[in-house]
């Protein structure tokens, strides 16, 4: 299948998804952690997908594409760490934690592979 828009990409969908399921998972934390925990894992799930269209819209410069992808891979990292938290305060179980952790793993695997090979990208 061609590509042609950040949509297509299979790390974008799986980013994306990632940030909703994040979403509904979040919607079972305690209401005092809205501002904090709640807050902090919705808006570093979903930058990892906004970050990667960014960077879809970047590629006449391979610099700037390349820097948006490591943001990506920075907040999808970043949702690991508050999903770990979120672990440990016992507002998701292990199996979930584990679930979402391996997620954005390959997320971040293929955010590498795109910057390592950015010439393939580039217009």
């Amino acid at each position: 299948m061609k590509i042609v828009r950040h949509t297509d990409l299979e790390v974008f969908q799986r980013a994306f998804e990632a940030a909703m399921a994040v979403f509904a998972l979040s919607k079972r934390f305690p209401k005092d952690e809205q501002y904090s925990l709640t807050d902090q894992v919705r808006r570093s799930s979903r930058s990892v997908a906004a970050n990667i269209t960014e960077a879809w819209r970047k590629r006449r410069y391979e610099a700037a594409f390349i820097a948006k992808l490591n943001d990506a891979e920075a907040e999808a990292a970043e949702s690991q760490t508050w999903l770990r938290f979120a672990n440990h305060c016992d507002y998701i179980d292990e199996a979930t934690f584990r679930l979402y952790e391996d997620e954005y793993e390959q997320i971040i695997r293929m955010l590498v592979s795109m910057a390592v090979n950015s010439k393939k990208w580039i217009l």
